[in-house]
């Protein structure tokens, strides 16, 4: 049994309720944070244009959006859970060290500790998987 299976499944064993709640507060923060994004995509292509790319800006911004929307979406439902975050994982790197870095680290700086926290949760379900009230979870129980 490689590393990659031992943590899934050390995840998938250890996994309070209570972290499902936090998941789908998760999922939820970042479908709201895509359609943040999809409102004001003006904002969000001064925040990647300013990495002077040519025509990576564009495609950035929709990446960030669709990967927030329905990455956001399907973490909530517990489904695909460990896909979804991988997929979110360069965006919020990206978010820290090249957007909300550039504003400083001040205490009153709120998208800076959002991102901290944003990656700390998705790495944290990287690890634990979806939980026991997921669509994973349901598909896993009435597969057979």
């Amino acid at each position: 049994m490689n590393v990659l299976n031992r943590i899934e499944n050390w995840g998938d064993t250890h996994h309070p309720a209570w972290t499902d709640a936090l998941r789908i507060m998760l999922g939820i923060i970042l479908v709201l944070k895509g359609v943040s994004f999809i409102s004001d995509t003006a904002y969000l292509t001064r925040l990647v244009g300013g990495l002077h790319f040519s025509l990576w800006p564009v495609m950035l911004v929709h990446y960030v959006a669709f990967a927030h929307l329905m990455g956001g979406f399907l973490i909530a439902l517990g489904c695909l859970t460990r896909l979804m975050v991988i997929l979110q994982l360069p965006i919020l790197v990206g978010a820290l060290f090249f957007v909300n870095i550039r504003q400083g680290f001040s205490p009153m700086n709120s998208e800076l500790w959002l991102s901290v926290i944003v990656l700390l949760l998705l790495l944290l379900f990287l690890v634990i998987g979806s939980g026991r009230f997921s669509m994973d979870e349901y598909v896993k129980q009435h597969s057979h």
